[in-house]
């Protein structure tokens, strides 16, 4: 079945048609904006011709059931707000249900946002460090914790995360139907799973309620995301969420891009089928080049640490040939793959990693970096953020319990969480972090004693 493309035929319906816009946005569609943007000729507010996102009744309607058809999702929402606006729904359906959630330590910062603003308490778990990457929490962890505290509404977890780890979705499902709590799934970088074979790791099958960063992995304007309902009890307080923390004035280009980008490859599988055959090359052609195990074949992480090659000097590389990766994380660069890719992505790469793992110039150029801290945690997370605080040195703050999230990004991940005790070693990684989040001028924000 070939699905239409719902908003964006309307939008093109429409465009050459409106010549005086007295409405919203304000370029008009007209001038130098018109030709520096090329999108501004859909660029449009919500009209009996476009529909509303807020109050559907004609082609967002449509739109968002096919996406839910699509998806296995008793209903899905479009949002132009991003991954984050999802999370925000999310817990503030779970406050319902309890005042505090099991937190993964290695959640995006969205998700203690979420936490902080709903005066919910994380429940911060850790999995185990594997080849550098903490992994998701097992499943035996999640079941103490649920027993022993009735306050928990349930879990949000992020799978797949940055390195492409898939989380046990179907035993915490179970644990989660056996003591009648929530199974929330931070999917933002799973949007394409729902194309696998069976679905196969798609956070659909499994979550109650679940988000879509549909832009990173899938052909969506960024921004684009789709948060998505399979508990039937959750659907009206998910309305109201979305109510909430949904922009009014939705972008109709990334509107209809999300639409596009889940139909494209159910429109288009050869495409999807090619995507795969080509990244699977690639990998079998990389004889002697170690790549994190990741169980999604998107996420293509390479380790230079078995390669003795600093990974900054290798980006560097890439970079003068015109190859931008997602994120260097001082041992792994990870490359953001996509359906979408085309041949010459995977040729000129290849060739490229190769050239820069063969050259004896960046032999014995690796320094290795800290271990990610295991914190002791004194007091609640909300504690921490209703104390008098302060800002000190970083080298000044070790023994001291941080205020606020502080954390490397990307991949936009706490080092430090709020009511932990800093520790010399999340100093130590935090100094040396490229680009950080809670840290402003060398220092961070503790609790004053």
């Amino acid at each position: 079945m070939a699905y239409k493309y719902e908003i964006l035929t309307q939008l093109n319906k429409i465009k050459g048609k409106d010549k005086n816009r007295l409405h919203m946005p304000g370029h008009k569609n007209i001038g130098d904006f018109k030709s520096q943007f090329s999108v501004a000729s859909i660029d449009l507010t919500e009209l009996d011709i476009t529909d509303d996102l807020s109050c559907p009744t004609g082609v967002i309607k449509k739109a968002q059931e096919d996406i839910a058809e699509i998806l296995g999702a008793k209903k899905a929402y479009i949002t132009t707000d991003g991954s984050s606006s999802g999370v925000m729904a999310m817990l503030f359906v779970a406050a319902a249900y309890g005042n505090k959630i099991i937190v993964p330590r290695n959640s995006h910062k969205s998700v203690f946002n979420a936490c902080r603003l709903l005066n919910i308490e994380p429940v911060i778990v850790q999995g185990a460090e594997e080849n550098g990457v903490l992994t998701p929490p097992p499943a035996e962890l999640i079941e103490t914790l649920i027993v022993n505290d009735v306050n928990i509404s349930g879990i949000i977890i992020t799978s797949p995360d940055y390195y492409g780890n898939i989380a046990p979705l179907q035993s915490y499902r179970d644990i989660m139907e056996k003591y009648e709590r929530l199974l929330l799934v931070d999917g933002a970088h799973g949007s394409h799973l729902f194309l696998n074979e069976g679905k196969e790791g798609y956070a659909g099958l499994y979550a109650d309620m679940w988000v879509d960063g549909a832009h990173k992995s899938l052909p969506v304007l960024t921004q684009g995301a789709i948060v998505c309902v399979n508990n039937e009890k959750l659907l009206t307080r998910a309305e109201e969420a979305m109510s909430i923390f949904r922009t009014t004035s939705p972008s109709f280009p990334v509107m209809a891009s999300v639409e596009y980008g889940v139909k494209y490859f159910i429109n288009n599988p050869k495409y999807f089928t090619r995507a795969i055959n080509l990244i699977n090359e690639l990998k079998s052609g990389l004889e002697g080049i170690t790549l994190y195990p990741s169980g999604d074949w998107t996420k293509f992480a390479v380790d230079f640490k078995p390669l003795g090659i600093s990974p900054y000097l290798a980006e560097e590389v890439f970079k003068k040939k015109g190859i931008y990766p997602e994120f260097n994380d001082g041992r792994y660069i990870l490359f953001y793959l996509s359906p979408s890719v085309e041949p010459f992505h995977i040729n000129e790469f290849k060739n490229v990693l190769l050239w820069v793992c063969a050259n004896k110039k960046f032999q014995n150029t690796y320094n290795d970096l800290p271990s990610v801290p295991t914190a002791d945690r004194t007091y609640s997370f909300l504690y921490a953020y209703r104390q008098k605080t302060e800002w000190l040195p970083l080298k000044q703050s070790v023994g001291k319990m941080c205020a606020d999230n502080a954390g490397v990004t990307p991949p936009c991940l706490p080092v430090v969480i709020a009511g932990e005790m800093i520790s010399a070693q999340a100093v130590e990684l935090l100094t040396k972090a490229k680009s950080t989040f809670g840290i402003v001028d060398g220092k961070i924000k503790v609790v004053k004693r």
